[in-house]
């Protein structure tokens, strides 16, 4: 594993010149995707909810020597994504790529599930994505140079998974979010995909014991994804090489799609 979580070590400087905002970045997959950002010559503004902890991501890739700040805030406030925006262009001058990560994930039985906990997960998930999209690719087409936006999406979304309808459903639009609005950006050179991980190996999955050894075992790669195969997939979609690439999703999986077979409860 060791190996895998290195990926990107020796990186050239593929996004030098450019600024990026990624959402829920305090740790876990978004957080390997500032740091892999920033390693490339990105620089990059890190946001999570817990002041404390963007703060402290974002004090760990500035020792590694990568340009990034940290913005707290909750992504569901939409007041909060446009002063985001604009903090962004005030430290950096510009914003090219947006790496749209913020999400929560609240299990529940269908019958049981709690209207509160359904507008939480719409809120973050799809109204904080949908509108911090519109501020940046506002502030983008202002610029007139194009961009990259990256909304992320789930396995969830392709695959039915118990006591996760509302959260499969947020993610199920993101994806035809990105679809939709390839007819309003493409006009501005700015691209739109998703990418859809599988099981991943981050600091919240770890605190089940069980879920390395289940989700090995039920992935035909033999393996969980560990965050810098996430990133990995991210800093592709949003590089200059993807630049004929919109309204796609790509789901990074391990193959785990394409059987399903169900995790044990």
């Amino acid at each position: 594993m060791e190996a895998i979580q290195k990926a990107g070590e020796g990186a050239d400087g593929t996004f030098a010149g450019q600024a990026a905002i990624v959402t829920g970045a305090g740790k876990g997959i978004g957080y390997e995707i500032c740091r892999q950002l920033a390693r490339r010559g990105c620089a990059v503004t890190l946001n999570d909810i817990d002041a404390s902890l963007a703060e402290q991501a974002a004090e760990n890739i500035r020792r590694e020597g990568g340009n990034c700040i940290a913005v707290a805030g909750d992504t569901a406030d939409a007041a909060f994504l446009q002063e985001m925006v604009q903090r962004t262009v005030t430290a950096f001058g510009q914003v090219s790529v947006l790496v749209a990560n913020a999400g929560i994930t609240l299990f529940g039985d269908f019958f049981a599930y709690r209207p509160e906990d359904f507008q939480r997960v719409m809120d973050v998930n799809l109204k904080g994505s949908f509108f911090l999209t519109q501020a940046v690719a506002a502030e983008m087409r202002r610029q007139g140079s194009g961009g990259r936006i990256l909304l992320m999406s789930s396995v969830t979304g392709h695959q039915a998974h118990k006591y996760l309808a509302a959260y499969g459903m947020s993610k199920a639009a993101l994806e035809m979010l990105a679809k939709s609005l390839v007819v309003d950006l493409s006009p501005y050179k700015i691209t739109i995909n998703t990418v859809a991980p599988g099981a991943t190996l981050t600091e919240r999955t770890a605190e089940d014991p069980a879920y390395e050894e289940i989700w090995s075992r039920i992935t035909p790669m033999g393996r969980p994804a560990v965050p810098a195969d996430i990133a990995a997939a991210v800093l592709f979609l949003v590089s200059p090489v993807a630049a004929h690439i919109t309204g796609q999703s790509l789901v990074v999986d391990g193959g785990w799609t394409a059987i399903s077979p169900p995790p044990e409860p």
